[in-house]
């Protein structure tokens, strides 16, 4: 089980985790994962939801929209739930538990853990779905965050990924990253991480984990991808609250990955995400003795993580892109 993150600004929950059990069975030969065929040509548009258990506001948004009935006017449409044995532990008196259950889900995707011999839960449902993420041309990743941190696309590292983003228009942030020491997301996964594929995918954290504005902009993100895709009409999008206009969106360039060595990680103050430090060579943190500085002026800070372990990362560090 994930540890209790010592340091998390807010451990109460505002959102509903829905009942889930009426996708159990699926229509893909995967449980909690349901295909749409249009019979139109077009991309295979995957939206995906509860990468980690406790991050409830992708569950909320994908069954609103299998509750509207939305059918794709072209191509295909990929709804799942991902780590779903861990949301089945989710308990509101102590949400952060359900994040996983042996090990981190979304550090799984590259081809040496999915083809190698380690076992685990993650793994085992990792390597189930992997058959439609690989055939998957367009993928949505919804998350969440432990900090109150603004709302932010993670695009990785390739202009696709930035392009992508910016047709899908929401939220406000972009964040170019090229993702973890500790393991590959599924963002990252075989040809979304390749310039000379068309095969793109998005990450997108929605907010604080369990704040009720986190699900609305989890929504409006859904909406908007769906528009990005070009699998939705616009009659359809504007009946549920998508409108034409968009936040004017500010990218920030992850430059730095401070991932900890130590025994030991503290920052200096309690930052939630996106602080802009003004100065640099300002120490932010403490890695064990070693100091952890900003290596330039107005240094972005992308989503701090207070219970950072050895291997992990406790923050990136990012230059805002004018």
């Amino acid at each position: 089980m994930p540890p209790t993150q010592q340091g998390t600004p807010r451990t109460s929950v505002d959102l509903q985790a829905p009942d889930l059990s009426a996708y159990r069975r699926g229509n893909t030969g995967i449980p909690y994962y349901h295909r749409f065929t249009s019979g139109a040509a077009g991309p295979t548009v995957t939206v995906n939801a509860l990468t980690h258990g406790n991050e409830i506001c992708g569950a909320i948004a994908l069954d609103r929209l299998y509750r509207t009935g939305f059918r794709p006017t072209k191509g295909t449409l990929l709804l799942g739930f991902a780590n779903i044995e861990a949301y089945e532990t989710f308990n509101p008196a102590n949400p952060v538990q359900a994040r996983y259950l042996d090990e981190d889900f979304n550090r799984l995707w590259s081809k040496e853990v999915l083809d190698g011999p380690r076992q685990s839960r993650e793994l085992v449902r990792a390597r189930a779905i992997r058959p439609l993420i690989d055939e998957t041309d367009l993928l949505l990743d919804i998350h969440s965050m432990s900090g109150e941190s603004p709302a932010m696309m993670l695009a990785g590292p390739l202009d696709k990924g930035t392009d992508l983003a910016r047709s899908v228009g929401h939220p406000q942030t972009i964040v170019i990253d090229a993702g973890h020491a500790a393991g590959v997301r599924m963002r990252d996964y075989g040809a979304f991480g390749d310039p000379g594929s068309s095969r793109n995918a998005l990450l997108v954290e929605c907010g604080q984990h369990w704040r009720r504005q986190t699900a609305d902009t989890a929504w409006t993100v859904l909406l908007a991808f769906l528009r990005a895709a070009g699998i939705a009409e616009d009659g359809f999008l504007e009946s549920q609250g998508l409108t034409v206009d968009a936040p004017s969106q500010t990218v920030v360039r992850v430059t730095d990955v401070v991932t900890v060595t130590a025994d030991s990680f503290a920052f200096t103050e309690p930052f939630q995400g996106m602080e802009r430090i003004a100065q640099a060579g300002t120490v932010i943190g403490r890695d064990g003795a070693r100091e952890v500085t900003t290596p330039y002026d107005d240094c972005a800070l992308v989503m701090p993580s207070h219970a950072a372990r050895k291997g992990q990362t406790a923050v990136r560090l990012g230059r805002v892109m004018r």
